[in-house]
């Protein structure tokens, strides 16, 4: 090979360098005649020795050589004041101050959990300061995150996870004209929905003793969705055969619109009697919760009560309800229980406490759900669309969104005088300061 093409070779190969390793600085030189996103094997330029017209000689100009000539020195000034903003960037980023933790007695009544007794947030935290806490270590990242990484999470140890697992089913099923399908997908929203709401109501709720109650008020509606969901799946894809075209069966859904809206009334009403009458409120808003649970779950008792009377094997959907049904009763006992941080407050305030582990029990329990639901839907599709028992419009998205309507009608009732109780307040802080 002759010394023009190995110089030649040698240029394409630092071309090739260039677009992998140097991208930033491509186009620096575009003003000048010559640009620098021209690349390596174009920065040679042959002369002709004045000795022998025959031979050419190799003069290189870019870029690194650039330095030592032709505006070398402004180039280089220009690429380091272009790179000083680049490296600015992660100092300013990591110079944010993290917001300030208190203890349990540095803040008001209404913000302390039973048994935590440090690592509470600023009572009037910023929206900005709400969301950075949540990369900051108090008693509440762990809650906001065990509902916020399995909302989106794609895969881990073969679990497949809600918003990922909804995509892969649409992908596959054809919601949008079989109506067979269409109370998995009203399922399937509902449970992407509630645990994200529960890390925003998590990640905001230290904002103002208002916003509180009213963050709460949104996660206890998306609880609520979420058993309308579990009772539509439950009535059209786990019904026993026997109790198929029954009244019950009839009037499932409608029944339990009604146990949704009672839930976050009863949920939402028992956040004003907490300060007065803390057990009394724990009683409403657990029997608000295991009221829809447990009608929802009539259908799927009868038919493990059924299997295990006759001795029959389970099949993978039944297996999959009962350990739901495991992981349903734990998440209750952890919710009303307060343990472990009963036994020994202050040692769980950051990790272990009873809530975190009631957001993990609760997630866990919802993928066995999951996986229960789809189960029957395919399993039992044949028998059901013989017996005529197929979805209606009305009975699937046209009960969520009614039901949708209603519980957020029910939380502007309760949230109203909150917003006005802040409005009220605000005013006349600025009439003082006027005065």
């Amino acid at each position: 090979m002759s010394t023009q093409g190995s110089v030649l070779a040698l240029g394409k190969c630092l071309a090739c360098l260039e677009f992998m390793l140097f991208p930033v600085w491509r186009g620096i030189g575009a003003s000048s005649a010559v640009g620098w996103s021209q690349g390596w094997g174009r920065c040679l330029r042959w002369e002709s020795d004045s000795r022998d017209r025959g031979t050419r000689t190799p003069v290189f100009d870019y870029p690194v050589w650039l330095v030592f000539c032709r505006r070398g020195r402004a180039r280089l000034r220009e690429v380091c004041q272009r790179g000083r903003g680049a490296i600015r960037l992660p100092t300013d980023l990591l110079s944010l101050k993290l917001p300030q933790l208190f203890d349990i007695h540095q803040v008001p009544k209404v913000f302390r959990e039973d048994s935590i007794i440090s690592g509470y947030r600023h009572p009037r935290s910023s929206a900005v300061d709400c969301v950075l806490s949540s990369f900051q270590m108090n008693n509440e990242t762990i809650n906001i995150w065990t509902h916020f990484l399995p909302t989106w999470w794609v895969q881990t140890l073969q679990t497949k996870y809600f918003v990922w697992r909804f995509m892969a089913l649409f992908s596959t099923m054809n919601f949008l004209n079989d109506s067979y399908t269409w109370p998995l997908l009203v399922y399937m929203l509902l449970i992407c929905i509630y645990p994200f709401t529960s890390s925003c109501a998590h990640t905001f709720s230290s904002m103002s003793a208002e916003s509180r109650h009213i963050c709460y008020f949104f996660d206890y509606g998306a609880l609520s969705l979420y058993s309308l969901g579990c009772a539509i799946s439950y009535g059209y894809y786990v019904m026993p055969d026997c109790w198929v075209h029954s009244w019950l069966h009839q009037h499932f859904v409608l029944i339990a619109i009604g146990n949704s809206l009672f839930c976050t009334s009863m949920s939402c009403y028992s956040r004003f009697v907490e300060l007065q009458f803390p057990k009394r409120s724990k009683a409403l808003r657990t029997g608000a919760f295991v009221v829809p649970f447990i009608f929802d779950t009539v259908p799927l008792f009868y038919r493990a009560l059924i299997c295990f009377w006759d001795g029959g094997t389970l099949s993978d959907a039944l297996s999959s309800h009962c350990y739901h049904l495991l992981f349903a009763f734990l998440t209750c006992f952890l919710f009303t229980a307060h343990l472990p941080e009963r036994l020994a407050p202050g040692r769980f305030d950051y990790i272990g406490h009873s809530h975190q582990l009631f957001h993990v029990s609760a997630v866990v329990g919802t993928h066995f759900q999951m996986e229960g639901v789809v189960a029957d839907m395919t399993s039992r599709r044949a028998w059901l669309q013989l017996h005529g028992a197929m979805p209606s419009f009305l009975g699937t998205i046209g009960a969520l969104a009614v039901s949708l309507a209603l519980n957020l009608a029910i939380i502007g009732i309760f949230s109203a005088p909150l917003l006005w109780k802040t409005r009220h307040g605000s005013n006349q802080q600025n009439a003082c300061k006027e005065q």
